[in-house]
């Protein structure tokens, strides 16, 4: 069976051929392709594949028809939205994440663009300290949770809202005041951590409304998904409030806007960065492979994300 590794942006050396050491000793064949610059390249490569692991690269239901042989797809990271689990169900094809191998990296990240944003993106002024501030976080899952225990060793005070947990122990035994809502939330977080992926209902929550009932002095950093910035809403209270700062990890539609418009209240990385560190890609990459096995030689569907 062929093992292929489709990356747009590659994983590192060390990453890649860990995966192929894996490979090999499962007896299977590892192919790559990288850095590609047209989905037709993906499609000829996929062809012949009977396990796809990838990046943020997107898994449509064109690729997949291109890959008759194809039995299973892993996505080296947390999110899968990259992936079209819909057309992958109707082919038989499992899916899979990485679940918990990127949190850590993504979690020292927004760490570290709220300290760059209370310190005026590192330009000279007098900035603020963010010890002793108020930091929410949306979404309690693993990047979350180690947010929380990076904020709570900085001196903040850490709140969490997630719709999925409600059992209030698993807060408190973090040391973490449960929100009772959304709203509540971002009413009373000075450093918002935004960490909800993209679905039918999320895509385009985080608005106007939200922002607005932010303290004064609040930034929003975003390190999850662009589609569930609402961008008209986040410019007109950008606007309105110019005491407001947004941070993200994912280039907004209207980048080049924001900008122009709100010059150092506002700051995206050019291209996604959150997994990228020797040790994610390298955990990542690895976990990937391991699941691939397991699944090819056991049946083993643990992270399994589509039907």
């Amino acid at each position: 069976m062929k093992i292929l590794i489709a990356t747009e942006k590659p994983f590192s050396k060390q990453a890649t051929d860990g995966i192929a050491a894996i490979a090999r000793e499962a007896g299977y064949e590892c192919a790559l392709l990288e850095k590609y610059t047209s989905v037709d390249e993906l499609k000829t490569a996929v062809a012949d594949a009977d396990a796809l692991i990838v990046r943020s690269d997107k898994v449509t239901a064109d690729v997949i028809a291109a890959a008759p042989k194809l039995k299973i797809v892993v996505r080296a990271g947390a999110g899968y939205d990259n992936l079209d689990l819909a057309a992958c169900t109707a082919r038989g094809i499992v899916a899979m994440n990485t679940p918990g191998q990127n949190s850590n990296a993504v979690a020292e990240l927004a760490i570290a663009m709220m300290i760059f944003m209370a310190r005026n993106q590192f330009t000279p002024g007098t900035g603020t300290e963010i010890s002793g501030k108020r930091l929410g976080i949306h979404a309690y899952g693993n990047v979350g949770r180690i947010v929380a225990r990076y904020g709570k060793a900085l001196g903040m005070e850490v709140s969490a809202y997630d719709p999925f947990i409600t059992d209030p122990t698993i807060f408190a035994n973090d040391g973490v005041k449960m929100a009772s809502s959304v709203a509540e939330l971002y009413q009373n977080s000075d450093y918002l951590s935004l960490h909800i992926p993209a679905t039918a209902e999320t895509k385009g929550s985080i608005g106007y409304d939200l922002l607005m009932s932010m303290p004064k002095g609040a930034t929003l950093v975003n390190t999850a998904r662009k589609e569930v910035i609402d961008e008209a809403g986040l410019a007109k209270a950008l606007e309105e409030r110019t005491d407001l700062k947004y941070i993200t990890d994912i280039l907004p539609d209207t980048a080049a806007e924001l900008t122009e418009k709100f010059g150092k209240r506002f700051f995206t990385t050019p291209k996604k960065m959150g997994a990228e560190t020797a040790e994610a890609n390298v955990n990542a990459g690895l976990a990937a492979a391991r699941q691939i096995v397991s699944f090819l030689k056991d049946g083993v569907t643990k992270f399994q994300v589509n039907k």
